[in-house]
């Protein structure tokens, strides 16, 4: 939990209150304790101090002092502060919220890109090929599990760059995911092919670390004994890129790390529709597997592809041309 010097604003307590209450209903709320800590620093810093003077003029100035180009931006900074505003409200300690400004109207929704499996191969090919440098250790081994745990497990990076070696199993095929994006644990079983990758990965971080360390140590590390960092690896995700050759489709934007993400949720759900299976009886199933609060969640991961849209139109004419047939007979 965030300690009280964070926050030292005449709201910092209510901060603190409305933080341990999000987190104790199972939210993590770290990027919305930083952007709560900037509207603390700009009541500090317009020496505000109570309450009663946090007024609407007052909102509308700071959400002025924080430009952003990007309507989604503004909009989390927007309904951060709004549900702290709401939460006291509920709790008694104003009686309006003091937010008034309306949310920007977003112009357009991200296509994400989907990787196909030949794109994938390349990408993991390429990354095997980096050359260890500046003091690091195995630097294209490692990338090349990093992105075949991201591209054929569907975990979000953080959850990469949290495992450790005890968190694998490879006996049973399973990795044991802790502090997940809300405080939920899960284990999420993998492949022969994974199960190779991380057999040697595992055998030669093992040959690096000292008896007592075998556990509990990172799984993926360039250096000394500290885990490596998402912005690292996305940096280095999006150095080679460009060295794909990529087909990028109109309007669609160009590729993200969390896009491998987006992929192995398009990737399954297509496997489904090549196995005859019925997407709808085994969403939870994968809104399960990849971590999510409801399906909902796993819904916007699910991006229409031309291969999806064709295999959805071929059952889709099975069932129109069965439908058919038994009016004919009826």
């Amino acid at each position: 939990m965030t300690s009280r010097s964070n926050f030292q604003s005449c709201i910092g307590l209510y901060i603190e209150q409305f933080l341990a209450h999000k987190r104790a209903l199972g939210r993590r709320y770290d990027v919305e304790s930083k952007t709560l800590a900037l509207l603390d620093a700009y009541l500090l810093d317009k020496r505000v101090g109570s309450l009663s003077e946090v007024t609407p003029d007052l909102v509308d100035a700071f959400l002025r002092s924080r430009p952003r180009a990007r309507p989604r931006s503004y909009n989390h900074l927007r309904c951060t502060i709004g549900r702290l505003f709401s939460y006291l409200v509920d709790h008694d300690q104003i009686t309006v919220s003091p937010l008034r400004s309306a949310p920007r109207s977003a112009r357009y929704e991200r296509t994400p890109f989907i990787f196909d499996v030949v794109a994938a191969r390349r990408l993991l090919a390429l990354a095997k090929t980096l050359p260890s440098n500046g003091g690091t250790l195995d630097r294209g081994p490692t990338y090349h599990a990093i992105f075949a745990i991201l591209y054929g497990l569907g975990l979000r990076v953080g959850e990469v760059c949290r495992l450790r070696l005890q968190d694998v199993d490879l006996q049973r095929r399973l990795l044991e995911i802790h502090e997940t994006k809300f405080y939920k644990s899960r284990l999420v079983p993998f492949g022969p092919k994974l199960e190779a990758i991380l057999t040697d990965h595992i055998c030669q971080r093992r040959g690096e670390l000292a008896v007592e360390h075998q556990d509990d140590a990172p799984l993926f590390c360039l250096r000394g004994a500290r885990p490596i960092n998402p912005c690292t690896i996305s940096q280095t995700f999006h150095s080679l890129v460009p060295r794909l050759d990529l087909k990028i489709a109109p309007g669609v934007t160009p590729p993200r790390l969390h896009d491998l993400r987006h992929a192995f949720a398009v990737g399954v759900l297509t496997r489904w529709y090549r196995l005859g299976l019925d997407p709808q009886a085994h969403l939870l199933a994968l809104s399960t597997y990849m971590g999510h609060v409801d399906v909902s969640s796993t819904a916007v991961y699910l991006t229409m592809t031309p291969e999806l849209l064709e295999l959805a139109n071929h059952r889709f004419e099975a069932f129109a041309a069965a439908t058919l047939q038994e009016d004919l007979s009826s």
